[in-house]
């Protein structure tokens, strides 16, 4: 019965229903088979007594989209941790599990992903403690605005100038990170389609182009979708954005590194976007992370996304 209330309807993942683009009958397959696998670690998470019995049947999830059911299953625990359906914090057990910390960037994206569903008066409750990874959150409500209330977020460009989380942010910060996540959707958004991805993108003022090419890499090289050719002529078309487009790769590798489900999609999209492997680049990402709180007007996880970004460019695997 909690599956009922709290799942999504699998029709909401199509992309016709969503209105988006159709570059072939095998992208359109893989996009929805991600938002299929999302909503079915979402489902494993309303049903389950215990975070631990969630995480079985996870595992059980082949490794191309598992990720995916993890992200899913950290949106499902987020919503019951901030409604009286559940007992118990939900997210931190989850996250206490080696497999579950071994999901960790995806389960705060799915955190995120609640933030969107749940009103503005509970997310005190949402379980997102570590002050660098907390943002993560924030893409995964970009994410979620940008895929369900695409004409506001990707046509309309909407932006939140009030944005009131995190609290200690700098101001307009998280409209940033929020953008990382509208770039990401717009992979979907534009159905793996490069030419009508960097179309949409390029409609964007130029501040905003950054953070998004940062998130449509994260999504390139994650949910995959595109040949080797076409993810060079992304490449190629992302111009002064390379860097973050690199950037955006490297979390997408260590966000599969991590738990072990590298692809040879991923492998190739680093080789392209990193001139690395994804072992390399999720390396770059880890070593790059902050090791002390970040004093002054830039947030950690900005520190942290610039150090990867010059780290490629210092390599001679980009260029700006």
């Amino acid at each position: 019965m909690r599956s009922r209330i709290l799942t999504p309807n699998v029709s909401e993942t199509k992309l016709s229903t969503r209105g988006f683009h159709v570059k072939s009958p095998e992208a359109r397959d893989l996009l929805e088979k991600v938002g299929e696998t999302f909503l079915t670690g979402y489902a494993y998470a309303a049903e389950a007594r215990t975070p631990a019995e969630a995480e079985e049947r996870l595992e059980e999830i082949p490794e191309r989209f598992r990720g995916f059911a993890y992200e899913g299953a950290g949106m499902g625990f987020a919503i019951l941790d901030a409604t009286p359906l559940s007992r118990g914090p939900k997210v931190a057990g989850f996250l206490a599990g080696r497999r579950g910390d071994a999901q960790i960037y995806l389960v705060y994206v799915g955190v995120g992903w609640a933030m969107a569903r749940l009103p503005k008066f509970l997310w005190s409750k949402l379980y997102a403690p570590d002050p660098l990874l907390r943002y993560l959150a924030l893409d995964g409500y970009g994410f979620h605005q940008a895929y369900f209330r695409t004409d506001q977020y990707v046509h309309g460009q909407y932006q939140d100038p009030g944005f009131p989380w995190p609290a200690d942010a700098p101001q307009g910060y998280a409209n940033r990170v929020i953008d990382q996540g509208i770039g990401r959707a717009m992979w979907f958004v534009g159905g793996t389609d490069v030419d009508v991805v960097t179309t949409m993108i390029n409609r964007f003022p130029e501040h905003r182009r950054g953070d998004l090419y940062a998130g449509a890499g994260l999504a390139a090289t994650y949910a995959c979708g595109a040949e080797e050719d076409e993810l060079r002529a992304f490449r190629d078309r992302a111009g002064v954005y390379r860097p973050q487009l690199a950037q955006g790769s490297a979390f997408a590798a260590e966000a599969r590194v991590k738990p072990g489900l590298v692809v040879p999609a991923t492998e190739i999209a680093t080789r392209v976007f990193c001139g690395v492997t994804p072992e390399q680049a999720a390396r770059i990402s880890n070593e790059s992370r902050p090791d002390q709180r970040i004093q002054g007007d830039v947030p950690a996880y900005e520190v942290w996304r610039r150090r990867i970004a010059d780290q490629f460019v210092s390599l001679g695997g980009v260029s700006p």
